[in-house]
């Protein structure tokens, strides 16, 4: 049956390539543009379970890792831009955010060992001597060959920030919308004691994340109210969202044993090919806790002593079974598919086997991911509920940043970021 299944399902690989502009805009998100190049990787002082984000003015340090699936080494420059809450290029000159020139040479590389499919790995580690930070805020980091900086192979969002208020705050299943059902709701507290500010009502921009997600990240101009020296958000409806489930978790830490969520592994020159056990539908299925990254991946290979270098390439095949939705498309959801909805990441449905198909090129690790579904009418915003369901239980991870912009100045200060978790 597992053999059936690989031979219907077997496509080709789809690569996770970025379109230079969406809807008119440039694209300033997480992502690669050329083909060769893979499996983003960042870690702040050496944890890779960190949302990228440094202080301003500490020690802290944050790491890029990247492949290149090439036999020999490229000369590689990145540059760094600052954005503006939104992630949209700020206005503010280089010479304002730097010290000398806005690019440098990636000198930190090596060579795959023992790997059948060879390439070469890179990293950047910021601050250095070429980059360290004058302002707080968004900043994309962008690579490219070295005598064609027109030409970005891929980038990185990441965040300096002053870490001048308090974020305190809560995610409760008792929301304005149902209660212990399918919602959790945001209250939230920012402590502006230390860093005051001449308007809370409208000079706050707070900005929150679900798991990582884009599709339905909301953004909040006012607060409730204010008291005293904080700024309250209660009560909003932009901060209900839908509870979703706990990710979904595979393992290709092996090439010759199948790991966590898989079924069965082969071998067809040059990728080992891991084939994932059939998965169904859970929205109607009971909730079940499961300890998850919120849709990070690890990158490890089980008897490595570095597998940045060590861990191999491997074909991952997705299968769903389930009747196809008629208004909308299915997508694989999770830090993977760099949290984008195109053909990168969307399921194709197989009307004779029934079941949605996806083949994707992984480096051999640890994986969260979901389905989501994605109406093919609206704002692009996906849903849980069609194949996850949502479940007031559910331990969602809300990344809460608070950016202000002062009467006059050019671009939004990233005053803090926290992490609330539900059901904590």
């Amino acid at each position: 049956m597992v053999r059936e299944t690989l031979k219907a399902i077997w496509a080709i690989i789809i690569c996770v390539l970025l379109p230079i502009e969406v809807n008119g805009k440039e694209n300033t998100m997480t992502g690669i543009f050329n083909e060769d190049f893979r499996t983003i990787v960042t870690e702040v002082n050496g944890d890779r379970m960190s949302p990228p984000v440094i202080g301003i003015n500490s020690n802290e340090t944050l790491t890029i890792g990247f492949d290149a699936l090439r036999e020999e080494r490229d000369y590689l420059r990145y540059s760094i831009y600052h954005c503006d809450a939104d992630w949209s290029l700020s206005d503010v000159a280089d010479t304002e955010v730097f010290d000398g020139f806005n690019y440098a040479d990636i000198t930190d590389y090596a060579f795959s060992r023992a790997t059948a499919v060879h390439y070469i790995h890179y990293s950047v580690t910021l601050p250095n001597e070429e980059f360290s930070f004058r302002l707080s805020g968004n900043y994309i980091l962008r690579v490219y060959p070295e005598n064609d900086p027109d030409d970005i192979l891929l980038q990185v969002r990441f965040m300096v920030t002053e870490g001048s208020v308090a974020i305190r705050g809560e995610a409760s299943s008792r929301t304005d919308t149902d209660y212990n059902e399918r919602h959790q709701q945001l209250t939230l507290d920012v402590d502006l004691n230390k860093y005051p500010v001449r308007d809370p009502f409208n000079d706050l921009t707070l900005v929150v994340t679900q798991n990582g997600r884009h599709d339905n990240e909301v953004t909040v101009r006012h607060p409730a109210r204010v008291s005293g020296n904080s700024a309250i958000y209660e009560h909003l409806k932009e901060l209900i969202f839908p509870g979703g489930n706990e990710y979904r978790r595979m393992e290709t830490v092996q090439q010759t044993y199948p790991g966590m969520g898989v079924e069965e592994i082969a071998f067809h020159d040059p990728y080992y090919h891991h084939i994932l056990k059939m998965a169904e539908p859970r929205h109607s299925k009971p909730y079940y806790f499961d300890q998850t990254q919120h849709g990070r991946y690890f990158v490890r290979e089980y008897n490595s002593s570095n597998s940045d270098t060590e861990a191999d390439y491997c074909v991952v095949h997705f299968t769903l079974k389930m009747l196809p939705v008629m208004d909308g498309d299915v997508y694989i959801d999770g830090d993977l598919t760099y949290r984008h909805f195109d053909d990168s990441s969307q399921m194709k449905y197989d009307d004779e086997a029934g079941v949605y198909h996806k083949a994707l090129l992984l480096k051999q690790g640890a994986y969260n991911y979901q389905y989501l579904t994605v109406p093919r009418s609206g704002d692009g915003t996906a849903r849980t509920a069609d194949v996850e369901g949502d479940f007031h239980q559910t331990v969602n991870e809300y990344e809460v940043k608070v950016y202000y912009r002062a009467p006059g100045e050019r671009y939004d200060r990233l005053l803090g970021v926290t992490l609330i978790y539900s059901g904590r």
